[in-house]
């Protein structure tokens, strides 16, 4: 008896081991298929990123063509009033004989045209009398001072200088005393 409890005990353990087996090659099945999903999930989620991304710099690369096509839009429209005004100015001029009625209108131009380019940004800056500074400044030449307290200072103007947004879109050419 007590030989057939220890073959049951061992055909038991047979069982066991066998029941043990077949559990953990179906965990280990089902642990591979879920590594599996889970990649196949990761690898959708990327590709599904990688397409908005591709087609987020699409657009902005559109966008930004569209920007630069259009950059000049506000100005040139802005600039269309001043060309119409001396088109009248054009026309006035042969049938005036009034010259200080016509010098008037062409300053009225001149003064809509640079109200135009400050609102855009643009500003000339004054140099005659200010120390010269090659920062903003582009000396032509150099003549003698004509007092003392001219040296290295700007004497003369020959262009004006502007600047645009704060940063210089042409330097003041300039004669400076020595």
């Amino acid at each position: 008896m007590a030989k057939k409890k220890k073959e049951e005990k061992v055909k038991d353990e047979a069982v066991v081991d066998q029941v043990d087996n077949q559990v953990e090659e179906g965990q280990s099945e089902s642990k591979e298929t879920s590594w599996e999903e889970k990649a196949a999930e990761l690898n959708d989620k990327y590709l599904r990123l990688y397409s908005e991304f591709d087609n987020f710099r699409r657009r902005t690369q559109k966008e930004r063509a569209e920007l630069i096509k259009s950059a000049g839009k506000d100005i040139l429209s802005d600039l269309l009033a001043v060309v119409d005004d001396f088109d009248r100015t054009m026309d006035a001029m042969d049938k005036t004989e009034d010259v200080k009625a016509f010098t008037e209108g062409v300053k009225l131009v001149q003064s809509k045209f640079l109200n135009v380019l400050t609102k855009q940004g643009m500003t000339h800056f004054e140099t005659k009398g200010e120390t010269f500074d090659p920062e903003v400044h582009e000396a032509i030449t150099k003549i003698p001072a004509p007092s003392d307290d001219m040296k290295g200072k700007v004497v003369d103007v020959i262009e004006k200088g502007y600047m645009l947004n704060d940063k210089v879109l042409r330097y003041a050419k300039v004669v400076v005393g020595e």
